[in-house]
């Protein structure tokens, strides 16, 4: 089928052949000169057990999609949506991240027998599928890597989480620290650097008590449990900038010096606020948006940068996590009623006793504080924020009918993955639902971070819960894949603007 203009879409909605094959935009007055068609989808699942669809990257040189999901990597064809090869470390441990540059693939993959150990950065040819050299020791449990822009060193976000408690047999009790590993492609030496309270800003962080004790305000505080999420480095190759997702800031980290500069918090979103609304219950049969006295922690999951002018800008999917300290003991979130055991912060009959508040920073008579933004978020280097999305993605999602009512105590929809694509001197940004009841990725045109405008909503059927996206163009085409982690599928999808169309709603 040939793609269709947006402004067409409409009348084929009731058409199952349209949404079987298309991936459906919803607001054509708002985006008449953006068509996006999805091209191919590929089901991991049955082809190797244990293979999930999490993060993807894209190799110029073969023309190909790798995507990461524990049990190793599928290789699969841009063009044709083919499995090629499937790359297996078990032997290592569980994938958590690949990245590519000119050819050279880099695996992130957490220890095996023991989360609390090092784990491994891993590196193949893209072409030859072989591995090079020996597996480079990093941080405990490397999440996330990336290389930076010449590709001469490969950044790695060592996310540090403990093992389940009770500890199993064999397994340590530790919570490890936090860190960043730069690794010389080259050499293939490599430096980590942790993250602790002696980076200046360190104390503006959301931090946690320490293991085995209960939240109190303030909190007993523990230099543990700030984990790098994920990291986002500027156009020059200059910084990197590492998202601390469960502590609500981002650490700066120059590239020169291989030190951290500074730490900032992210604050507080306020949810009483006009055009900030949630849905606080999950019980209450309906998923109506409403303005309440709470406060929400950005927490962003996905970062990236890009630069307007001169200057570098960070865009956040600000998804929200509490901290895992292993003991699933509430330690970090509980129930804003009396159902989790201790006097409740809020009346069993209000409308707020069903959200899952953060016990860390959530005080009886004073502010009450919940996870996740509901949101996207532009700021500048210094954290101030330029542009942020409101309650629009809760909206949308509502008004589609793709709203997971069942996740309004929690954090809403999640926006997780994120991915940027210049295209024809624009900047289009995708964002990732994660909690909807299809996939859904939200596309904002963001080349004026000041003057950001929403798109539409992509809505693809057969897909549940992109968890990671990325960007890319082959010749004068573009495309956007995103790996959903509950379906177990890779969708592609060609992103076209219609030349001499302005920007308009």
């Amino acid at each position: 089928m040939h793609p269709l203009p947006l402004r067409l879409q409409p009348l084929l909605r009731g058409v199952a052949l349209a949404t079987a094959t298309l991936a459906i935009l919803h607001s054509p007055a708002r985006a008449a000169d953006v068509r996006i068609e999805r091209i191919w989808q590929f089901a991991h699942q049955p082809g190797t057990p244990g293979q999930k669809a999490e993060v993807p990257a894209y190799d110029d040189r073969t023309d190909t999609l790798w995507i990461a999901g524990v049990a190793g990597v599928d290789v699969l064809s841009r063009a044709t949506g083919q499995r090629l090869a499937h790359l297996s470390v078990t032997h290592l441990g569980a994938v958590n991240s690949v990245a590519i540059h000119d050819g050279l693939a880099a695996l992130a993959v957490e220890n095996g027998s023991d989360r609390t150990l090092p784990g491994v950065v891993v590196f193949f040819d893209a072409r030859t599928l072989h591995q090079l050299g020996a597996p480079v020791s990093v941080g405990a449990l490397p999440d996330m890597l990336t290389f930076t822009p010449d590709g001469r060193r490969v950044l790695v976000a060592n996310e540090g989480t403990p093992n389940p408690r009770p500890t199993p047999a064999g397994q340590s009790a530790d919570d490890p620290a936090g860190s960043v590993s730069v690794i010389d492609v080259r050499t293939r030496a490599v430096t980590t650097l942790p993250i602790d309270p002696s980076i200046p800003g360190f104390d503006t962080l959301r931090l946690f008590p320490a293991v085995g004790t209960r939240a109190t305000q303030p909190a007993t505080y523990s230099s543990y449990g700030v984990e790098p999420e994920y990291i986002a480095v500027d156009k020059a190759g200059h910084y990197a900038h590492v998202g601390l997702q469960e502590a609500n800031g981002i650490a700066v980290l120059n590239l020169r010096t291989l030190s951290f500069e500074r730490i900032y918090g992210l604050g507080l979103k306020d949810f009483s606020q006009p055009g900030n609304a949630i849905d606080p219950s999950d019980r209450d049969s309906r998923s109506e948006l409403r303005n309440v006295p709470v406060q929400g922690l950005y927490q962003p999951d996905t970062l990236a940068t890009y630069a307007v002018k001169g200057r570098t800008y960070l865009v956040m999917a600000n998804e929200g996590d509490a901290r895992d300290n292993g003991s699933g003991d509430g330690e970090d979130e509980r129930r804003g009623g009396a159902g989790s055991g201790d006097a409740e912060f809020v009346p069993d009959s209000s409308e707020l006793a069903r959200l899952t508040l953060d016990n860390v920073t959530s005080v009886k008579a004073g502010p009450l504080v919940k996870f996740g933004g509901h949101s996207f978020s532009i700021r500048d280097t210094d954290g101030r924020i330029v542009f942020d999305s409101g309650d629009q993605l809760d909206r949308e999602a509502i008004r589609l009918g793709i709203y997971d009512d069942g996740r309004s105590d929690n954090k809403g929809v999640e926006p997780e993955g994120l991915a940027l694509l210049p295209i024809e001197g624009r900047v289009l940004a995708f964002i990732g639902l994660e909690r909807t009841l299809k996939s859904a990725i939200a596309v904002y045109d963001i080349t004026d971070p000041h003057d950001v405008r929403y798109i539409d909503m992509i809505v693809s059927d057969g897909d549940r819960s992109p968890e990671g996206l990325t960007a890319f163009k082959v010749g004068s085409r573009y495309y956007v894949a995103a790996a959903h982690e509950v379906s177990d599928t890779t969708s592609l999808f060609e992103v076209t603007l219609f030349k001499g169309q302005g920007r308009g709603r």
